[in-house]
C-alpha cells in the first residue's frame, strides 16, 4: 500500500510535467511552480512528510531542467531564476512539514478522542453493572482492549501485593504488574500479561494511569460491598439474637415453672402420675435445645449432608412414622405419582423426612380436627417435588414474606398453639443445604399447601404433574 501511494504521486508529477511542457513558451514560471506546489501538497497530504520532501526535490529539479533557459541542463540563464527555484524549493519542503505536523496534531486528536470515549465507556460500564464484581471485570476489559494486551487481571490485596516498581519499561516483557492506589493506600494491583512480549508507548502509559484509577475504585467499590455485606449480617444476627432472647425466655421460663410446680406438689405428698408432666415438659425442652443446636449449624454452614439416591417412599413412610403420634384427629392421606412409578431423587433422606415431619406436624397444630391431610408426590422436570396440604387458615400474604424466619409465628399461632417459631426456619434451610426449596404456595383448593423439591434422578420416562 505505502510503495503504490508513492508510484501513483510520482506517476501525477511525471503526467503534471509532460501536461504543461507543450504550453512551455505560454507559461510563466509562477504557473509552473504553483502547478509543481500543488503536487507537492497533495503528495504531503496523502503519503507523508517524506514523500511531500522528495516530490518538492523532483519537481525542483523537472522546474530547472525543462522549464528554465537553458533547457534540459542545470544551468541558468538569469540569476534571478535561482530566487524563483530556491522559493519553490523551500516553500514545498515547509508545507510538507507543516502538512506532517497537521497531520501528527489530528492523530493525537484523534487518540484524545478514543481516550475520551474509552473513559466514558469505562463510566457507563461501572455504572450499569449490577454487581461491583460485575464492574470490576468492565473496567479489565476496558484496560485490555486499550493496552492491546492479552489479558489484563485484577487482583485485590494490600501493601503486601506483588508490583514491578522497578521494572524497565523499555525492555520488552510477557507481565507488567502496576499497583493501584486510593488515597495513598494500596488496595489492589493490575496486571497485563500478553503471549508475546509487548511495551506500552508514553501514550498507552499516560492513559493505563487515569483508566488504573477507575480500577482502584472497583476494588474499592468491592472492600466497601463486602464490608456493608459483613454489616448486614451482623444486623441479622443481632436481630436474630434478640429474637431467640425473648423466644427462648418465654418457651424455657413456661415449661421450668410447670416443671418446679409439679415437683413441689409431688414432694409435698402430691399424685405421683403428675410425674409425667414433668416427664413431657422436659421432652419439649430438650427438643428446643435440639432445634437451636440445628439452627446454629445450618447458620454456621456446619450442617452435615449426605445425599443419595431415595425414594419419594421412604421420605413420606419415615415422616409418617415419626409423627404418627402428632396426627390425632386427622386423616393421612398419602398420592405417590400420577401412574405409581417410583420416584426416585438425590436427596439427603434424615433432612428430607425431618422437612416432611415438620410441614405434617404443623398441619396437625392449625388444621381444624377431623379434617384431612394430604402428602403428594410427583416429578417437575428437574426437580422432585412433595407437598403437604391441609384445611388451615395458611398464611396471610402480609405475613408469607417472613414465615420462614427464625422465632417468627403468625398472630393466630401465637395465641393458640404452643411452638418456638423454628420449624420453618430449619425446614428451609435443610432444603438449600440439599440443593433444593421450600416454598408455601396455595391453590384454589387448600388455603395451606408446601411445595418441597429436591433434585431429582436422571429419568427417561417423561415427567409427571401435579
Amino acid at each position: 500500500m505505502h510503495v503504490r501511494r508513492w508510484l501513483a504521486w510520482w506517476l501525477l508529477l511525471a503526467v503534471a510535467t509532460a501536461a504543461l511542457l507543450p504550453l512551455r513558451a505560454r507559461l510563466d514560471k509562477a504557473h509552473v511552480a504553483l502547478v509543481f506546489l500543488l503536487v507537492v501538497l497533495g503528495g504531503s497530504a496523502g503519503g507523508g512528510r517524506l514523500l511531500g520532501v522528495t516530490l518538492a526535490g523532483a519537481a525542483f529539479v523537472l522546474f530547472d531542467v525543462v522549464f528554465v533557459p537553458p533547457y534540459y541542463t542545470f544551468r541558468v540563464a538569469d540569476p534571478f531564476d535561482w530566487l524563483v527555484l530556491v522559493t519553490f524549493l523551500v516553500t514545498g519542503i515547509v508545507a510538507a512539514q507543516l502538512l506532517e505536523r497537521q497531520r501528527r496534531e489530528a492523530e493525537v486528536a484523534r487518540e484524545r478522542a478514543g481516550e475520551i470515549d474509552r473513559l466514558a465507556m469505562l463510566g457507563a460500564e461501572t455504572l450499569n453493572a449490577p454487581r461491583p464484581a460485575d464492574a470490576l471485570h468492565a473496567i479489565a476489559e476496558v484496560i485490555r482492549q486499550g493496552m492491546q494486551v492479552d489479558r489484563c487481571d485484577i487482583e485485590l490485596g494490600g501493601p503486601s501485593a506483588e508490583v514491578d516498581e522497578r521494572s524497565d519499561e523499555t525492555i520488552p516483557a510477557r507481565k507488567r504488574r502496576m499497583a493501584l492506589d486510593i488515597r495513598g493506600e494500596r488496595v489492589g494491583t493490575l496486571v497485563l500479561a500478553s503471549v508475546h512480549p509487548f511495551l506500552l508507548s508514553r501514550d498507552q502509559r499516560r492513559v493505563l494511569g487515569a483508566l488504573s484509577y477507575y480500577a482502584a475504585l472497583g476494588v474499592e467499590r468491592i472492600r466497601l460491598a463486602g464490608a456493608q455485606e459483613e454489616a448486614e449480617t451482623l444486623r441479622r444476627a443481632d436481630r436474630l439474637k434478640d429474637a431467640l432472647i425473648a423466644s427462648v425466655s418465654h418457651d424455657l421460663r413456661t415449661p421450668l415453672t410447670t416443671i418446679k410446680g409439679i415437683a413441689d406438689e409431688i414432694a409435698r405428698g402430691g399424685d405421683h402420675t403428675r410425674a409425667y408432666v414433668i416427664e413431657d415438659e422436659a421432652d419439649h425442652l430438650s427438643a428446643l435445645v435440639d432445634d437451636l443446636l440445628d439452627l446454629s449449624q445450618l447458620a454456621a454452614g456446619q450442617m452435615p449432608v449426605t445425599p443419595a439416591l431415595n425414594t419419594a417412599d421412604d421420605a413420606v413412610g419415615a415422616a409418617l412414622q415419626r409423627v404418627e403420634g402428632a396426627m390425632q384427629g386427622h386423616e393421612v392421606k398419602v398420592q405417590l405419582g400420577a401412574d405409581w412409578s417410583v420416584l426416585i431423587g438425590r436427596f439427603d433422606l434424615a433432612h428430607t423426612t425431618r422437612i416432611l415431619a415438620n410441614l405434617l406436624e404443623n398441619a396437625a397444630k392449625y388444621a381444624p380436627t377431623g379434617t384431612p391431610i394430604v402428602v403428594r408426590a410427583w416429578r417437575e422436570n428437574e426437580w422432585l417435588c412433595f407437598a403437604v396440604l391441609d384445611a388451615g387458615a395458611g398464611i396471610p400474604p402480609a405475613e408469607r414474606d417472613e414465615a420462614f424466619a427464625p422465632f417468627v409465628r403468625g398472630v393466630r399461632a401465637r395465641v393458640e398453639t404452643r411452638g418456638t417459631g423454628l420449624g420453618l426456619a430449619i425446614a428451609r434451610q435443610l432444603a438449600t443445604v440439599q440443593g433444593g426449596r421450600l416454598d408455601f404456595e396455595p391453590d384454589a383448593n387448600s388455603r395451606s399447601r408446601f411445595v418441597l423439591r429436591v433434585p431429582a434422578a436422571p429419568a427417561n420416562d417423561g415427567n409427571e404433574s401435579l
